[in-house]
């Protein structure tokens, strides 16, 4: 069975290598992802963080030249979410996706949730790279 899709996307007016330099660093996450507010702790080939969702283990793609910023999320129930998450050069600036798949025992209305989330954050993200805040590259 296939599930629900939708992808939030936000262009920033930076170029695309600074914008997956800062936000593919674990570091830097809690500044911007606000669901993981408490830090990233690295632990061996993985990260762990506590947050909305309890203590989650995260394993985050490799560094690469492709802006591929995915990572798989791993919650103390075991339940496993992959999360595809991508920077794209757009002109002078970049576009940042995340796409979410609503899991088979997410309501609609969580779901929703799970999307102005995402959309807060990746703002998030835009403002500190835009100079709104204080992110460094």
């Amino acid at each position: 069975m296939t599930m629900n899709v939708r992808t939030v996307e936000v262009v920033i007016e930076r170029d695309a290598g600074t914008v997956y330099a800062y936000a593919s660093r674990p570091e830097t996450m809690p500044l911007w992802a606000s669901g993981l507010a408490s830090g990233l702790q690295p632990a061996g080939d993985h990260w762990v963080a506590s947050g909305p969702l309890g203590t989650v283990r995260i394993f985050f793609t490799p560094a690469n030249d492709l802006g591929v910023m995915d990572h798989t999320v791993v919650e103390e129930t075991g339940v496993t979410t992959y999360n595809a998450f991508r920077v794209t050069p757009n002109g002078s600036g970049a576009v940042v996706v995340f796409t979410l798949l609503q899991q088979a025992d997410t309501s609609e209305d969580s779901f929703a949730r799970d999307i102005a989330w995402v959309r807060k954050d990746l703002t998030r993200l835009k403002a500190l790279l835009e100079g709104e805040g204080d992110a460094t590259a």
